[in-house]
This record gives structure tokens, C-alpha cells and sequence, in this order.
């Protein structure tokens, strides 16, 4: 699919201990997104998605938010060159 991106965000704010993996997980599930998401050690989450542009462009969004809990301060998003992702995923704390 020509319009397939792969982005590569870090979320900082208060952002662990809230349940933002687990609401990510079932906002990319909706989409019928690829990719995964982490806690990092320095206290912010990681996440790559990959999917139609769109779909992806709306997860962010979803991010800058966060679930109830969560205070997103600052969004980083670049691109990745991930290829072949998994059905979206939470993975282990990096």
C-alpha cells in the first residue's frame, strides 16, 4: 500500500502509571494498526505505528492526549524505517 507510514514517537509527561500502553494498544487495535509500544527507563513511552497515513496521523493525535490520567507534555515523532511489524503489541520496558 503506497501510502503506508511508519513513525517512531516519544511521548514525555506524566505518562506511565496511568495505563497509556494499554489505551495505545486498543486505539491501534481500532485502526487495525502494526507496530508497539514501551516504557522507557527515563520515564517517557516509546511507540512505532505503522499503517495507512491517515490512521496513523489519528493514533498520534490520540497520543498528544493520552488517556484520562495522562499529561502529555511534548509529542517527538519522526520516521522509522521499521519494516514488517507485528499486529500492534506492548513491549518490554527499555
Amino acid at each position: 500500500m503506497s501510502d503506508t507510514v511508519t513513525r517512531r514517537l516519544v511521548v514525555r509527561g506524566r505518562v506511565q502509571g496511568v495505563g497509556f500502553r494499554h489505551a495505545m494498544v486498543q486505539e491501534a487495535h481500532e485502526l487495525r494498526l502494526h507496530g508497539w509500544v514501551r516504557n522507557r527507563r527515563d520515564g517517557t513511552v516509546e511507540a512505532v505505528i505503522q499503517g495507512p497515513r491517515d490512521d496513523v496521523e489519528h493514533l498520534i493525535e490520540w497520543a498528544e492526549r493520552g488517556p484520562n490520567g495522562a499529561v502529555v507534555k511534548n509529542v517527538e515523532i519522526t520516521d522509522s524505517d521499521e519494516a514488517a511489524l507485528p499486529l500492534f503489541e506492548t513491549r518490554p520496558t527499555a
